[in-house]
């Protein structure tokens, strides 16, 4: 029996989803352990329960799909079956690597057809790998996408020294050694800065939203001391505390605060050579 999540960040399409699943629930196929409304509640949920079949949402605030399956312990890692309303990219990235969706409103037939698939990968090994690798091709093709859209210029004045990040009813100004990340998703971008030292105790790691883009924050930042690690992620070398081996010659990096960061397979080889010396 499967054990089956359902991650969408629209209650309506979790509705659908789990109402064509019941019939295969009632035959004792699989059982809906649980659904979650974002990816950062997916990979909570998976901590906690074991899941076989996840059906996961491309579109979503914070953290898209593809941000969840790059986040997901490969050992523990189900099987996965992308759902999405029509999105040309999107689309793309499947069929170019084989990597089973389903397309909103979802057929009957086509999600017997997933859930066949899912059935015959826990079954047996080889397909399970086949799937894991489709998985790992998918992650290099959007990170290769990504990574070939021009960039923003560098800053031709000396690299900013501090950060002016709306907070509440002010204007906090924040040194850049505080600055541990960047990140973005959906278009949102947002920093992840330590607090000041307050006496004992491990720092705390603050979250904040701004208006300016990932590429705007890297053209200022001093690239001695800041690298672009994903497409959608940028870190602080000196914030880094251990390189933790991934999959497919990815790394985890654990950030100052007990943060987390994927690094894309080019730029872990880099840290890798760069921090071992």
């Amino acid at each position: 029996m499967l054990h089956v999540l359902i991650v969408d960040d629209e209650a309506p399409a979790r509705r659908r989803l789990r109402r064509l699943l019941t019939p295969m629930e009632e035959a004792g196929r699989l059982r809906i352990a649980g659904e979650a409304s974002d990816g950062v509640e997916a990979l909570e949920r998976m901590k906690e329960t074991p899941v076989d079949l996840l059906f996961l949402d491309i579109q979503m605030p914070e953290m898209n799909g593809f941000d969840v399956v790059e986040r997901l312990d490969p050992a523990r890692r189900p099987v996965v079956v992308f759902t999405t309303a029509y999105d040309e990219y999107a689309l793309r990235a499947f069929e170019a690597n084989a990597v089973d969706y389903l397309l909103k409103p979802i057929s009957r037939e086509r999600l017997e057809e997933a859930v066949a698939r899912a059935e015959r990968a826990a079954e047996r090994p080889d397909a399970r790998q086949a799937g894991d690798e489709r998985i790992e091709r998918l992650l290099d093709w959007v990170e290769a996408q990504t990574s070939a859209r021009p960039s923003a210029e560098p800053a031709s004045g000396p690299y900013i020294q501090q950060l002016s990040i709306p907070y509440r009813d002010r204007i906090l100004i924040v040194p850049v050694e505080r600055l541990v990340s960047a990140e973005i998703s959906e278009g949102i971008a947002r920093l992840y800065v330590l607090d000041e030292p307050a006496g004992v105790g491990k720092p705390r790691l603050r979250q904040h939203i701004v208006s300016y883009t990932l590429d705007q924050l890297e053209a200022h930042l001093d690239p001695s001391r800041f690298v672009r690690v994903h497409r959608s992620a940028l870190v602080q070398y000196d914030h880094i505390r251990e390189l933790i081996p991934w999959f497919s010659g990815r790394y985890k990096l654990l950030l100052s605060g007990d943060h987390e960061v994927i690094a894309s397979r080019e730029r872990s080889k880099m840290l890798k050579e760069r921090l071992m010396m």
